[in-house]
């Protein structure tokens, strides 16, 4: 893992996650703010989307599985990586992960955390993938934090459902190194 992108994710650890224009504006205005999450797009803005970001000072991470018109295939990656200049991917793809591994991006693997099942599935997944960031959603499971730290000892990060202070410091408490969040009054906590 680039110990820089480490340390940018644990000296913030909030997170924004930028769900449309409107947020992706005013999330690259909030000085906090240093890592960005970009959930939407697809093939003809994902750059423009990118070089705001980036513009702003900020890394910007690509949900390539959220960008409409992008095959679920590694190729994707390819795009992301040689047309945007974005400086990591999220995924729920283990294949895609491995991808952006290989061209140096950084990476988060995304889970939703529904039962033990999707537990046991997430455990073997990162073992293949081998990703910089697992993030769980949805992020308010100190337990389950804490369980995916021993197991798998990869970097979490908590999303979904984060709306207060509160859910910031439970999140952080339980160990995970940051949290996600579309809500933009927590991006000024």
């Amino acid at each position: 893992m680039d110990q820089r992108f480490f340390d940018t994710v644990e000296a913030g650890p909030i997170i924004g996650a930028v769900k449309d224009w409107d947020g992706l504006k005013e999330c690259c205005g909030v000085e906090e703010i240093h890592v960005v999450f970009v959930l939407f797009g697809d093939i003809c803005n994902i750059g423009e989307i990118v070089n705001l970001i980036k513009e702003a000072g900020k890394l910007a991470v690509v949900h390539v599985d959220l960008i409409a018109g992008l095959a679920s295939k590694e190729i994707a990656v390819d795009f992301i990586r040689q047309y945007t200049g974005a400086d990591g991917i999220i995924s729920t793809k283990p294949g895609m992960i491995r991808r952006a591994k290989e061209l140096n991006m950084h990476t988060v693997m995304r889970f939703w955390m529904l039962d033990s099942l999707s537990f046991e599935t997430a455990e073997k997944q990162l073992i293949q993938a081998r990703p910089d960031f697992v993030e769980i959603l949805p992020g308010l499971m100190p337990k389950i934090i804490g369980r995916m730290m021993q197991t798998v000892r990869v970097p979490v990060i908590a999303g979904g459902l984060i709306t207060d202070k509160d859910d910031v410091m439970t999140a952080l408490g339980a160990g995970a190194i940051a949290v996600s969040t579309t809500n933009p009054h927590v991006w000024r906590m």
